[in-house]
């Protein structure tokens, strides 16, 4: 891997990025409104259950949004012949991947920070932890996202059978992170399914944050999300074909 290559993949990413407004308001705004919206859907019956689940959420969403937007615009530089033209020049997969990372990762960045200044700034949403603290998990839980977005890309042919890759991948997690149900109440089986799923760690750190001012579980949970978002980089370096089929 060479770092002027990958930044060079970054910075065009990041440049598409910027003239594309439908992605841009679906990386930036969507969130915001979806965490708005639950707030409003319980403010007059019971602001306690924002409360409780809103922390689950910042956690959540990060990972889906960046799931879609990264899957399927991966899926077009390979439909389009962009992917191909790119990795026949000097330019080894990590060079695309992790520039890929990066450029998202930031975007990634700006997400979480309009999401948790939005929930605790203006929506109350309560916090013992370091609120820098929840901003860095929500950002991990965003390039986690990233890198599954890049790992299925290699497996799909067309951007429609990248998206169906989110029921089949995500929505398991979804059920067993702990939203629904804690996850220590899950049947036996269930609960040593979730111990491997990343989207449980990334609940975990967001909702010990708004329960508990010691951070020490939090950066435990957050090595573990880092360590499968590395690991699904290395899997896309392994499967990401030069050539499209």
């Amino acid at each position: 891997m060479t770092p002027r290559i990958t930044l060079a993949v970054a910075g065009r990413v990041l440049t598409q990025l910027r003239r594309d407004r439908r992605t841009l308001a679906m990386l930036l705004v969507l969130p915001c409104l979806l965490i708005t919206l639950l707030w409003w859907v319980y403010n007059d019956s019971d602001p306690a259950v924002f409360d409780r689940i809103g922390p689950a959420l910042l956690a959540i969403f990060p990972v889906l949004v960046m799931f879609l937007v990264t899957s399927v615009t991966t899926l077009r530089e390979r439909s389009s012949g962009t992917l191909e033209r790119l990795l026949s020049m000097p330019m080894g997969k990590l060079d695309f991947l992790v520039g890929y990372a990066l450029a998202f990762g930031l975007a990634a960045a700006v997400q979480s920070v309009l999401a948790v200044s939005i929930s605790v700034g203006l929506l109350g949403l309560d916090v013992l932890g370091p609120v820098w603290l929840l901003t860095l998990v929500a950002v991990a839980d965003a390039v986690l996202g990233t890198a599954l977005g890049l790992f299925v890309s290699a497996f799909a042919q067309t951007e429609f059978q990248a998206v169906q890759f989110m029921p089949a991948l995500l929505i398991p997690q979804l059920l067993l992170c702990g939203l629904f149900v804690p996850r220590d109440m899950l049947p036996p089986v269930l609960e040593k399914v979730s111990d491997v799923l990343p989207l449980s760690y990334a609940v975990d750190a967001m909702e010990h944050l708004t329960v508990s001012s010691t951070t020490a579980d939090v950066w435990q949970d957050v090595a573990v999300v880092s360590c499968f978002a590395v690991a699904g980089l290395a899997l896309g370096a392994a499967t990401l074909r030069r050539r499209t089929a």
